[in-house]
C-alpha cells in the first residue's frame, strides 16, 4: 500500500497501528497482539444498539411450518415418550417446502391435555419420540396437533436492526423474553404470527450461537417472513467471502474505506491503556469518540434529530382558544387536505 493511501486490509491496519505505537513491525508476537486489538475495535464499532451502520444490515427470510393434525396417535403407559401414529405421514416431505410434516424441535399437544411436548426424534411416518414424558392415561386413537413456534435465524445474526420490531413487513413487534413467557405460558395457540421474542439455544456440537425467534401465535400455515438484522460477519476475504473477523493479511473489514481509520484509533486506545498504561490513551480515546460520533451521524440516515419546537399558544392572542381547525367541512367528511 502506498504511504499516502487510506488503510485497506489487515496488513495495512496492522502496520499503521504498530508504527503509531513505535513497536517492531514484522514481529510475530507484536502482530498477534495488533490483530487482536484491531478485531476488538472492529467489533466495538458494531456493538452500540443506537448505531445502525448501513454496511452491516442484512435481510433474512424465514419460512414457517404449517400446523399438522392428520391421523390419530397412541401412547402407552410402558413407553410414555413414544408416539405411534395411524394414517400419519410425519417423515414425508411437504411438497416444494424443503421440510417434512414433522421435524426435531417441533411441538405437539394431545387430546385431553393442554401440555406442550417437544419432538426429540422423528423415526418414521408413524413414529415420533417426545422429550417430555406423557403422564396421563394411555392414549389410543387420540387427536393431536403438531406445530412449530421456534425458527432459526441467519447464521450471521448479531441483533435486529429494529429492537422493537422483528418484521416491519408483517408488523410483528419484539417482546422481551420474560414478558413473552408471562403472556404465552404454553404458546400452543396457532394462527398468523402477531408477536415475537428472541432466544438463544444451548450450544450443541458447535461453538456457533443458535439464535432463534419464537412466534405467538405459532404459525398455522407456511408464511414467508422477511426480517432485517445486523450481521456478525465483520470482515471479507480477498475472494469476497464474509467472515467473523480479520485473520488473513488480505482480509478487509466491511467498514467502508473512508471510515477504516476509526478501527485504528479504537485499537490505539486499547493498546495505550492495556499494554503501556500510557496517558496517551485518553488522547486516542477522545479522537476515537469524536470520529465515532461522526460515523454514527453519517450512518443513521433518516433518523430523527432533536429539534426545538416553539409552543403555539405563546404566539396567539390571550383570548384565542385552540379548537378544531377545519376548512369547508374537510375534517367532518374525512377529505384530503390540498
Amino acid at each position: 500500500m502506498s504511504s499516502t493511501s487510506q488503510v485497506t486490509d489487515l496488513a495495512d491496519l496492522r502496520r499503521d497501528l504498530i508504527t503509531r505505537v513505535s513497536d517492531v513491525v514484522g514481529n510475530t508476537d507484536v502482530n498477534t497482539l495488533a490483530d487482536r486489538m484491531l478485531n476488538t475495535a472492529l467489533h466495538d464499532i458494531h456493538l452500540n444498539p443506537n448505531n445502525h451502520p448501513y454496511w452491516a444490515i442484512r435481510r433474512g427470510n424465514l419460512l414457517t411450518h404449517a400446523s399438522y393434525s392428520t391421523g390419530t396417535v397412541a401412547i402407552t403407559a410402558a413407553a410414555r415418550t413414544t408416539v405411534v401414529g395411524t394414517s400419519t405421514t410425519w417423515n414425508t416431505a411437504v411438497t416444494g417446502m424443503g421440510f417434512n410434516n414433522a421435524r426435531v424441535g417441533g411441538k405437539m399437544i394431545f387430546q385431553g391435555s393442554s401440555e406442550v411436548f417437544t419432538v426429540s426424534a422423528v423415526g418414521s411416518d408413524t413414529s415420533i419420540t417426545i422429550l417430555e414424558r406423557w403422564l396421563g392415561d394411555a392414549l389410543s386413537g387420540a387427536t393431536y396437533t403438531y406445530f412449530e413456534d421456534e425458527y432459526a435465524l441467519a447464521s450471521d445474526f448479531l441483533r435486529p436492526v429494529d429492537l422493537r420490531n422483528f418484521s416491519t413487513d408483517w408488523n410483528i413487534p419484539i417482546l422481551g423474553p420474560m414478558e413473552f413467557r408471562r403472556k404465552y405460558v404454553r404458546n400452543s395457540l396457532t394462527g398468523q404470527p402477531m408477536n415475537a421474542t428472541l432466544v438463544q439455544l444451548a450450544f450443541s456440537g458447535t461453538t456457533s450461537p443458535q439464535h432463534r425467534v419464537v412466534f405467538y401465535p405459532s404459525p398455522d400455515d407456511e408464511y414467508n417472513i422477511p426480517y432485517n438484522y445486523i450481521t456478525s460477519n465483520l470482515a471479507v476475504s480477498a475472494a469476497g467471502v464474509e467472515k467473523a473477523q480479520l485473520s488473513a493479511t488480505t482480509d478487509e473489514p466491511i467498514v467502508p474505506l473512508g471510515f477504516r481509520h476509526v478501527i485504528i484509533l479504537g485499537a490505539l486506545y486499547n493498546w495505550y491503556r492495556d499494554i503501556g498504561d500510557d496517558t496517551r490513551s485518553q488522547e486516542a480515546k477522545a479522537e476515537y469518540i469524536d470520529l465515532m460520533q461522526r460515523l454514527t451521524g453519517t450512518t443513521n440516515m433518516g433518523r430523527d434529530r432533536p429539534r426545538i419546537r416553539p409552543t403555539l399558544r405563546r404566539y396567539l392572542p390571550r383570548s384565542s382558544t385552540l379548537g378544531r381547525f377545519d376548512i369547508n367541512n374537510r375534517f367532518d367528511q374525512m377529505r384530503d387536505w390540498k
